[in-house]
C-alpha cells in the first residue's frame, strides 16, 4: 500500500511540475523577454491584426503579390492543417498542380516566358504556409502589381526592395522577400495609388 501511495505522490508532483509549473515558468519568462514573438508575431494595420509574420496567406487580385502555393489544407493557406504534398517528383498529381501553378503565374504575369518563374511560385513549402517569396518572384509580379496598383513599376521595386530580408548573419539561407508585410508597405498612404 505504501508504494501505492508513494506512485500517486509521485505522479500528482510530477503532473504539477511538467504539467503546471514548467508551462507557466516558460510562458512568463517568453513574455517577459520575447512578447512580440511569444504572441504569434502578429502584424497590426490600422489598430487590427491582419495576419501573422510567420504564417502564409493567400492574396489573388492582381494588385497584391501572389505568395508560393500552399498545399495546407483543401483550400490552402490552413493553419490547422500545415504540412506539404509529401508528393514525389514523378508523382502525375504533383507534376499536374506544377504545371498549372505555371500557367497561372503565366496568364497572370503577361510577356513572362516559363524559364523566367522562379521554382518557389510553382511549388508548396513543406509546411504548405511559408510566408515568403525569393526576391527574384517578387520581381517577376512587379509590373502586374504596379499596373494593377497605377505605380510606376521603379516604385513598386523600390517597396520591394526596401522589404527584401538578407541572409542571416551574411551567410544563413536566402534573401527573401515577407509576402504580407510588402502587401501592407504598397497600402501605406503615399505609396499606392488607389
Amino acid at each position: 500500500m505504501r508504494t501505492l501511495t508513494t506512485a500517486i505522490a509521485m505522479t500528482i508532483a510530477l503532473l504539477l511540475l511538467t504539467g503546471i509549473v514548467y508551462p507557466l515558468v516558460v510562458w512568463g519568462v517568453a513574455q517577459v523577454l520575447f512578447p512580440w514573438q511569444a504572441n504569434g508575431s502578429l502584424v497590426m494595420s490600422d489598430g487590427h491584426v491582419v495576419g501573422s509574420k510567420l504564417i502564409g496567406q493567400n492574396f489573388a487580385a492582381a494588385r497584391y503579390f501572389h505568395p508560393r502555393p500552399s498545399a495546407a489544407g483543401d483550400q490552402g493557406y490552413d493553419a490547422s492543417n500545415s504540412g506539404g504534398s509529401n508528393l514525389g517528383p514523378t508523382n502525375r498529381k504533383l507534376i499536374e498542380t506544377s504545371k498549372a501553378a505555371l500557367h497561372k503565374v503565366l496568364a497572370e504575369n503577361p510577356g513572362t516566358s516559363p524559364a523566367q518563374v522562379p521554382m518557389d511560385l510553382i511549388t508548396a513549402s513543406g509546411s504548405g504556409l511559408d510566408p515568403e517569396i525569393s526576391p527574384a518572384a517578387a520581381a517577376l509580379q512587379v509590373a502586374r502589381v504596379a499596373k494593377a496598383r497605377g505605380l510606376s513599376a521603379a516604385t513598386v521595386r523600390g517597396v520591394v526592395g526596401a522589404n527584401t530580408q538578407p541572409r542571416l548573419a551574411g551567410i544563413f539561407g536566402e534573401p527573401r522577400v515577407n509576402v504580407l508585410e510588402l502587401n501592407l508597405a504598397l497600402a501605406r498612404p503615399g505609396t499606392a495609388a488607389h
